[in-house]
């Protein structure tokens, strides 16, 4: 597909309009022991093209260490975490100044985000993060998250997770995407390692990630195939498809990969979503987190609520019930009681006696800060 011939169509065209791309280490060095810039500026060119047709997109990279090993090869080699986390320390800020090079060249502003899964699974670290996160879109910085290799040594130690993959499945569920694209150098899920199997074939659609299509990588090789490879990409694909949000593992080397995905053509293998999107965000919202307090709300604001996807405001707010902190989760009913939803507040209840009723412009000059112009934020809120 050519970029001139074949132009995007807009986000409300589309059914993706928030896209997590990952790339892993694989395909952004090559099998060498230094990054392809070949690769990574394809990728950020279509990268690039996306955000400039208006989708929200995160970037979730590896090569980190790969970019650190090729910088220490003139030092005495070394085995064992410690020197990988070395690696990883001396890598990403090659990693990084790479990146900037390349979006630089399209006016692209990116920020960087290094996160461990002890972060993402804390609910207060995952709320800060997931806040974060959606006010870099807000602003139309494009995010590039990696793994602080640091910090975290369940990746570089080999021991559970593959490259980045469960990052990308955690950070996808974290912003609600759209869709989860996972590039390597392999072309998809295969019915064995094309490696080995002449006769493996191409599997372009799974509905759902049982058994029979996990023993697939049971027995080839770990580097590629097994864990750490495409059986760690399919653990990490079962996880967003069990949150609604539909995956596709393909080839980063193709012809305009993303391109070809986010039009809507099959490409790699595609993933079904085995949840509905809205109703695992409400099991979220709802599971293991006691409301701490409600909110009324007026009529305008209840009927608004119950009707649209929307935040809720200050000035909607009529009355605070009971005691909470930021970040709880409370209960919204209507001037009847009636239960309209449930969602987490960006305020805590003595700061929103204060600014209940008020134009969200005025929160600043309320209370001295702000956390925000939503006391609940529409992707926070889970309706009934």
């Amino acid at each position: 597909m050519s970029n001139q011939n074949s132009p995007l169509a807009a986000p409300t065209a589309s059914k993706y309009s928030r896209i997590v791309v990952k790339a892993g280490t694989a395909l952004l060095n090559g099998g060498t022991d230094h990054l392809d810039l070949q690769v990574m500026s394809n990728l950020v060119n279509q990268v690039a093209q996306l955000h400039s047709s208006g989708y929200e997109l995160l970037f979730v990279t590896s090569g980190a260490m790969a970019a650190g090993r090729h910088a220490l090869t003139s030092h005495q080699k070394k085995h064992g975490i410690p020197h990988r986390q070395v690696q990883a320390a001396v890598g990403q800020s090659i990693l990084m100044h790479t990146y900037q090079n390349l979006f630089a060249a399209h006016n692209l502003t990116i920020a960087q985000a290094l996160l461990t899964r002890t972060d993402i699974a804390d609910r207060q670290g995952y709320l800060n993060i997931r806040n974060s996160l959606l006010a870099i879109l807000d602003m139309g910085v494009l995010p590039i998250i990696n793994e602080n290799d640091v910090v975290a040594i369940e990746e570089i130690a080999g021991e559970k997770f593959g490259d980045n993959d469960t990052l990308s499945a955690l950070v996808s569920n974290l912003i609600d995407a759209d869709l989860l694209v996972m590039l390597t150098d392999m072309d998809g899920l295969y019915t064995g390692d094309p490696d080995i199997d002449t006769e493996a074939r191409l599997i372009p659609r799974v509905n759902q990630i049982d058994k029979a299509i996990m023993d697939l990588t049971s027995a080839e090789k770990i580097d590629s195939w097994g864990r750490g490879g495409m059986r760690s990409k399919l653990e990490a694909a079962r996880m967003s498809a069990s949150w609604g949000i539909p995956v596709v593992i393909a080839n980063g080397k193709a012809n305009n990969i993303l391109l070809e995905i986010v039009s809507g053509k099959s490409m790699g293998t595609f993933f079904s979503p085995t949840a509905n999107k809205m109703e695992s965000r409400s099991r979220w919202i709802l599971s293991g987190l006691s409301t701490k307090g409600e909110l009324v709300v007026d009529q305008g604001a209840a009927s608004v609520l119950k009707t649209k996807n929307t935040s809720l405001l200050p000035a909607g707010v009529h009355e605070v019930r009971g005691e909470f902190s930021r970040n709880d989760v409370v209960l919204i009913v209507d001037p009847e009681d009636r239960r309209i939803a449930y969602g987490i507040t960006n305020y805590s209840s003595s700061e929103i006696v204060i600014i209940k009723g008020l134009r969200s412009d005025l929160i600043q000059e309320a209370l001295g800060y702000e956390y925000g112009d939503e006391i609940i934020h529409r992707n926070n809120l889970a309706t009934l």
